[in-house]
């Protein structure tokens, strides 16, 4: 398969096809006589995985080391995808956990705000905002 068809049928760009081949997320490609490149149809799920690994919040170089690296494109470790997957998840939970504090204590700054007592001043308002802020620190 050519780029333009595999960019086409992925719909990722040709030049994000060649920057994932430069990576080393995809195997080097055979070249024909007139130096384009010819692409392992399998290839296709191999840009499908590492699209919605993007999107789920893996980097490349987490990425990297669960992809196949054979020209057949057959070697999946599947052991150390589902221990990374695993571990995204943990992640995901450690990230919800932080986001779900943030919330809660931009929610009690926008209600000292939006309540402040009229004959509080502003510095004032911003130091009681502070204590707040450390009584929710660990």
């Amino acid at each position: 398969m050519m780029i333009g068809e595999l960019a086409a049928r992925s719909g990722l760009a040709p030049s994000q096809i060649r920057f994932y081949e430069a990576s080393g997320l995809l195997p080097a490609t055979k070249r024909r006589n007139n130096g384009y490149r010819e692409f392992n149809p399998r290839i296709l799920q191999v840009l499908e995985v590492i699209r919605g690994a993007q999107e789920a919040g893996f980097t490349l170089d987490e990425i990297r080391p669960l992809l196949p690296t054979n020209p057949e494109m057959t070697n999946w470790n599947r052991d150390k995808m589902l221990e990374s997957l695993r571990g995204k998840v943990c992640e995901i939970e450690t990230l919800l956990k932080r986001l779900t504090k943030n919330k809660a204590q931009v929610l009690a700054i926008i209600d000292l705000v939006e309540n402040k007592p009229a004959e509080v001043d502003c510095v004032a308002n911003s130091q009681r905002a502070a204590a707040i802020l450390r009584q929710r620190t660990p």
